[in-house]
């Protein structure tokens, strides 16, 4: 069983006009790290899972889960 986890950083990031390096920074972390976890190819720390969240103020559930997140326009059944 693969534990992929699915994320909106990208999303967020492209909301709020904030590239990978600036998060990246505000994090403490490499900005590659920042496009390892976007593409799902690196699943973080729960630590750095709650930085992120708070660093986009919102829950860890609204950026991370272990299923795919519904595409925007799709309806959920």
């Amino acid at each position: 069983m693969s534990e992929v986890v699915y994320n909106r950083i990208a999303m967020l990031r492209a909301e709020r006009s904030i590239s990978r390096r600036q998060l990246a920074e505000a994090l403490g972390v490499h900005y590659q790290t920042i496009g390892y976890l976007e593409r799902g190819e690196y699943s973080p720390s729960l630590y750095l899972a709650l930085r992120i969240a708070e660093f986009f103020e919102v829950s860890v559930e609204v950026l991370f889960a272990t299923k795919p997140f519904p595409r925007l326009g799709e309806r959920s059944a």
